[in-house]
This record gives C-alpha cells, structure tokens and sequence, in this order.
C-alpha cells in the first residue's frame, strides 16, 4: 500500500524537502518533489473519469435535482425547484455548480446540463487526489502518497461516486484541505503564523459543511474529541479552528433568517435529521421492500473486490494511527474513527445510502497509507507478497473500468432523444418511479413534457396520456410508486416503442398505451393507430447484471 520513506521524517512537520542538485556521480537525479507526484494523480484522476463520462453511468436521481439547484443559484438567490426553496442541503456545492455555469455557459436540456456537472466534478475529484498525495506525504513520505493518490484514481467506487452530480465529492475536496493545514499545525516545530492556518482550516472544513451538513460529523466531531482529549494541535489552535467552522454555517443561518426563510429551512433541517437518525426511511437500504445491503455487496463483489479489500483494513488502519502517540497521527485518529463510527450508524439504523461510503473510504484510505508497514528488504518474500497485492489491488479496478467505461449505460439519454423526435412537446406522460417524491423519470424529462401517476385509465384519459415510461429494475427493487404487479398490469400485452437495457435501470422501456374505450365519464381520444405502433429501437446488447442504485 506504501513505499518506504525517501528521508527521516519528524511528527507532523513531512518529509524533508527535496534539495535541488545536479545529477550525481552516478547520473542520478534528487527525489521527484511531492507536488509532480501530486499532480500526476491528479492528472490521471480526471482523465480517467472524463473518458465517456455521458454514456458510462446513466441518470442517477438526485443529479437532475441538483443541476436544477445549481442553475437556479445561477440565476440569483437561494436555490429552488419548482416546488419551491430546497434547504434540505446547504447551498455551497449549488453555488460551484453556478460558477461552473458561468464560465461553461448554460445548456439546451437537463441531462446535457447535468453532463456538464459531471465534467465539474471530475476536476474537483483531480484536486482529491492530489490533496490526498500531499496529506499523506507530510505525514509519511512522498512515495506513500504517490501509491494513495494512484489508488483513488483507479478505485472503481471512487469513480463511480466522482462521476455523478452529488455532494460528497466536493465535500471531500474541503475536508482534506482542512485536514492539511491541520496536520502542519500538529509538528513539534510550529508554522509561521498558526492562528492564520488555523483559521484557514476551520474556514475550509466550514465549506465542507456548507456543501452536507452531515460532514459535521467528521469536521466538527473530531475537533471536539481534539479538544477534550489533547490530540492534535494545541487546544488554542484546534478551538479556533472549531470556532470559525461553527461560524460559517452560523452565517449562513443568520443569512436565510435575515430574508425570512428560517421556518422552510427548520422545516426542511427537521425532516432531513429524521432521515439521518433513521426515524423516517425514505430511501437507503434500510428502507422497507428495498434490497438489502448484503444482496448489494454480493453483487458488486467481482467489480469491487479491491474497495471491499481496502475497506475490510479499516480497523487495522484505526488500530495502527492509535498506536502511534505523535499528535499528527492522533489527529489522523479521530478524523478516521469518526468516519467509521458515522457510517456504522447509518448502517445500523440510519439511512444508509450508497454515496455515504465515500465519506469513509478516502479517509480510511489516508490512514492506511500512513501506517501500513512496508516489509524490510531483509525479508524478500514479504516484499514480493507485499508488492504482488498492491499490484492487485491496482491492476483489478483497471480491468473493471475498461469493462463499464465500453459498456453503454445512457438510456434516459437515448429515451429523451426519441422523445424528442417521436412526440411533441407537452405530451402526457405516465411515470410509475419515485416513491414519495418524483422519480428519476420526472426530473429527467418535466421541462418538456406532462407527467404523473396516471395508472387508471380514467386518469390517463383526462390528462390525456398516451405513453408509459418504465425504468423496470426500479420497480422490480421496490422503488417505484407503483408496486410490480400494477406495472405489469399496465403494460400487459404492449410491446414498447423504445427500450434500452443498461447497467443502472435494467431494461428502460416506453410504452404507448391502447386508446380508452368511451364510456361514463371518459372522452375517448383520436389516438391514431394501436399501442404496438412505432419504431422499436434494439437494445445495444445483452443487459449487464448489476444491482441498481438506491434513490436519494
């Protein structure tokens, strides 16, 4: 996992800076300075995630939402939807994404806008990874951050995760930059002018509670635990930086207060620690009728044995930052331990969503490559296992993601430009996705057509509904508002007009419904033809198998 150090190191204060000299006598050059090796991790990072990042993963339900969000904070003031202002999330991400609009331009459509995002978050994942490089070299070496930064490029969840319009990516990028102005504050030679890094770092771990409140619980949580044990910086140091987290979500508050909104923002901030406790269950794998955890990591085992590797390490790699009594690495503790007991919650009893993992695997993967041992050169056969598992855990993702990145998974996609080619704008539509709120069907495709629950014929006849949009594995996993048996009721005996088999939703069919009989209280509609017209577009290949992704 690490490489042996390049030079003595002291607790806290990183390796000894490399001295620029000519070759030596030998024709060999000094050590390659951190910032190459950082900037290589970051370079391979996003280039790894841009490659056919429209087609290699398929609309996920919240990314819709939050493009939405993010083109509303473009256009001035607290971002909103169109059922009103969204204080379920703090707004700093919303706002990246209108800066990131600003200087790309807006888009024609929501799913070209939300490629847009993706492309935003994948340089925001090349800024992981070169923040994880520096991390890990000022606790240990260079080389151990050169192997970290080259694992979170290559691990396919951390792909997965930074290649969708969610939170967590950008809120990783300001907990790590927290975390590195903390750990210079840690050494036993202090900086130039702490109190400033401090604040720094307490203004950057604000961010990241701007961007998911729930970050609080792996910023603010371990700078309590900092100060009530003495871990860490000195308390002076780790109490200001605490204080200017605090004070910037206050501000926030204070702000939407100021314009009237605290009631919408408690409402919403109520509703969300609900979810979090696990008192509501919405969404998650610990939702009622939904796919159980263990089915999910069944599933994803052949793609994901090298992030299951990693992460079965995570008590070895607690165990060895507690063994180490140098504030640096008890910082590092606390910051892991919060992660970990975070996520052992959510699985327990909270909501537990897939993405949730990320906010423990970049940590756990910090720790380890600070502590894990590097076998001596004294004892070869430690040294070749140690080397032929490292190259396993590389070489794995590599063939994974050459398999997802060809293997086309844009349905929503393709099922928009058909639309859009094959019914005119304003049509109704009935969606069957979405729990208790909207689907993934909705968000996609409401700025141009009429959608709704429409299951009755009744129903369909007034709103004028003439298709059906099925993305079938989320009903067959339990997600959809309409169970299966209704669903297959609906479209039993049509054969669909379109349907793609992806990845991420199984088969995404739509159908066009029989026109409805006259009879009381319906008026029968000039719908040309029979539910079994149109062109049929072939599916691109056999489906892959792969559990869906739970709603957010």
């Amino acid at each position: 996992m690490t490489v042996p150090r390049t030079a003595p190191v002291s607790a806290g204060t990183g390796p000894a800076p490399p001295v620029a000299s000519p070759a030596g006598p030998h024709g060999r050059r000094g050590p390659v300075p951190t910032v190459v090796y950082a900037a290589g991790a970051a370079l391979l990072t996003v280039v790894l995630r841009l490659i056919q990042i429209s087609r290699a993963g398929d609309l996920f339900v919240d990314e819709p939402i939050y493009r939405r969000l993010g083109d509303s904070a473009a256009a001035g003031g607290f971002p909103r939807t169109d059922e009103g202002l969204f204080f379920l999330h703090p707004p700093g991400y919303f706002y990246l994404e209108a800066g990131w609009t600003k200087v790309v331009g807006e888009h024609s459509d929501i799913i070209a806008g939300v490629h847009s995002s993706r492309v935003l978050n994948a340089l925001l994942a090349g800024v992981t990874a070169a923040l994880i490089v520096f991390l890990v070299a000022r606790v240990r070496s260079r080389g151990a951050g050169a192997v970290a930064g080259l694992v979170f490029a290559l691990d396919q969840f951390c792909v997965r995760q930074n290649d969708r319009v969610l939170l967590e990516t950008a809120t990783m990028v300001w907990i790590l930059a927290g975390y590195l102005v903390l750990v210079g504050l840690a050494g036993a030679d202090p900086p130039a002018r702490p109190r400033a890094r401090a604040a720094l770092a307490g203004l950057f771990l604000g961010l990241a509670v701007l961007t998911k409140d729930h970050a609080v619980l792996i910023t603010v949580l371990p700078l309590l635990a900092a100060l009530a044990l003495g871990w860490g910086p000195p308390r002076r140091l780790v109490a200001l930086t605490t204080a200017v987290t605090v004070a910037s979500y206050a501000v926030y508050v204070a702000l939407l207060s100021g314009f009237g909104h605290f009631d919408e923002f408690w409402a919403a901030k109520t509703s969300g620690v609900r979810r979090l406790l696990g008192i509501v269950q919405e969404t998650g794998f610990n939702a009622a009728g939904t796919p159980s955890l263990a089915g999910r990591l069944l599933d994803e085992l052949p793609g994901y044995a090298a992030t299951y590797l990693l992460l079965a390490l995570t008590p070895v790699a607690l165990f060895l930052l507690l063994r180490r009594k140098e504030p640096v690495y008890r910082l590092l503790a606390l910051f892991h331990a919060s992660a970990i007991v975070t996520l052992a919650y959510a699985v327990a009893v909270g909501t537990l969503e897939e993405q949730a993992l990320y906010l423990l695997f970049v940590p756990n993967l910090v720790a380890l490559a600070v502590t894990l041992p590097v076998p001596s050169r004294r004892r070869p056969r430690l040294r070749v296992l140690a080397c032929g598992v490292l190259v396993a855990v590389l070489a794995t993702p590599a063939v994974v993601y050459a398999r997802d990145r060809w293997t086309p998974d844009d349905g929503f996609d393709r099922l928009r430009a058909y639309l859009l080619t094959h019914l005119p704008a304003g049509s109704g539509i009935v969606t069957v996705d979405g729990q208790r709120t909207r689907g993934v069907t909705n968000w996609a495709l409401n700025d141009t057509y009429r959608l709704g629950h429409w299951v009755t014929p009744a129903a369909q006849a007034a709103n004028d509904a003439r298709y059906v949009i099925v993305p079938w594995r989320v009903i067959e996993q339990g997600y959809g508002r309409s169970p299966l048996t209704e669903v297959e009721r609906m479209t039993e005996g049509l054969r669909p007009v379109f349907a793609f088999d992806g990845p991420t939703y199984g088969t995404l069919a739509l159908y066009r419904l029989p026109s409805p009989l006259p009879g009381p209280g319906l008026t029968e509609l000039a719908v040309p033809g029979s539910a079994v017209t149109g062109p049929l577009l072939p599916a691109p290949g056999p489906p892959v198998t792969e559990a869906g992704d739970a709603p957010g």
